[in-house]
């Protein structure tokens, strides 16, 4: 959704209503995760995707009878070896859909929503799927105000103090309340969506790795930033557009940066007086990965020096060094796909082995 708000925004500005379907629950090998999206617009034109091409033209249509003035729909797609030339998934998983018209009348917190995310202001978006409650009415909360209504009073308080939890922790998924917000009951059914700022990416180190791991950083949705004390090498103008670059001390940059359990902290340094104050550093704050390059002696070394700085060993078990999956790189461009591949498994609990070595499901379910 994140990816494709910047065209909906457009379409909404213009006044020009659209189909709007949204991911909001899978099971099993699903190929999207909730919260994945596809809008049609003006002129039949598409933006998005909900599960890589299996059932976007039945979804399409859905689209665009929605637009038209039909009523917001929850659609379930799954797999069905019955018939080739039926609609569903060939992955064997199964995903449901929330498809609704979204106009300036019947969903006016929509371009709010859209300013607050390209602004990295957080949001959470609270949509009615099911249950006996206006299907697709919507509500926006903000950590300081909300807008919109779900059609009770009741759910809108209980579902504002929950999507205000959901925004802490930068998740998505469906809850479940009674007509008025009960929490023991479950009669209705809202999809929340929170669109937390990007996570960031941290990269220490000015040389040609860290331009690479730079960009394919931002390519896959870091706020990233390069840090070297070397003002000769830390300069923008080696580096993509959209990439932060500061001329700091790598330890002190860090000790006056805010990082979370989504931060990726990447060093690439490899030189004692700038690794170990800045591991040091790192290795007691959160963050969801830290990697630090150099060969296995280098990383013996640092890690000799790290434990003479007091650092426990639990400590130093957070730290992934060499950096990378072992993918035989040699380039900068084939080093950062090293890098980014281990985050990637980190992150979701991949094993970092090929699929054709591996048994069940591709995309095995991942809880909100």
């Amino acid at each position: 959704m994140r990816d494709v708000l910047p065209v909906l925004g457009r379409w909404y500005a213009a006044g020009v209503p659209f189909g709007l379907a949204t991911v909001v629950q899978v099971s099993r090998s699903a190929p999207r995760d909730p919260g994945a999206a596809m809008a049609v617009g003006p002129d039949e034109e598409v933006v998005g995707s909900v599960s890589g091409g299996c059932v976007e033209g039945a979804v399409f249509e859905l689209a665009q009878e929605v637009a038209a003035g039909g009523e917001a729909r929850l659609e379930t797609f799954g797999y069905s070896d019955e018939d080739a030339f039926a609609v569903g998934l060939t992955c064997g998983g199964e995903i449901t859909l929330l498809v609704r018209a979204v106009t300036a009348e019947g969903d006016p917190a929509f371009g709010a929503v859209a300013g607050s995310v390209a602004a990295g202001e957080p949001v959470t978006v609270a949509t009615v799927a099911d249950g006996p409650a206006p299907r697709g009415a919507a509500l926006a909360v903000w950590p300081d105000r909300t807008l919109g209504t779900l059609g009770a009073r009741g759910l809108d308080a209980a579902v504002t103090a929950d999507a205000r939890g959901e925004l802490a922790l930068g998740a998505t998924g469906l809850r479940h309340y009674g007509p008025e917000g009960q929490r023991r009951e479950d009669s209705v059914s809202v999809f929340l969506q929170s669109f937390a700022p990007p996570p960031r990416m941290l990269v220490f180190g000015a040389i040609d790795y860290a331009a690479a791991v730079a960009r394919i950083g931002d390519f896959l949705g870091y706020r990233v930033t390069v840090c070297d004390a070397r003002p000769v090498f830390a300069t923008p103008r080696r580096f993509a557009e959209g990439v932060e670059v500061v001329a700091e001390w790598p330890h002190r940059y860090l000790r006056d940066t805010v990082t979370d359990e989504r931060t990726v902290i990447c060093v690439l340094t490899h030189d004692p007086k700038f690794d170990v104050p800045l591991l040091t550093e790192a290795l007691r704050r959160p963050a969801a990965y830290i990697g630090a390059m150099g060969s296995r002696r280098t990383h013996a070394d640092r890690a000799e020096r790290l434990a003479e700085a007091g650092l426990t060993e639990r400590e130093l078990s957070r730290l992934r060094s060499p950096v990378g999956l072992d993918l035989g790189a040699r380039t900068p461009e084939e080093v950062a796909v090293s890098v980014a591949a281990e985050i990637v498994a980190l992150r979701w609990g991949g094993s970092g082995a090929p699929l054709t070595a591996t048994e069940g499901a591709v995309h095995p379910y991942r809880s909100s």
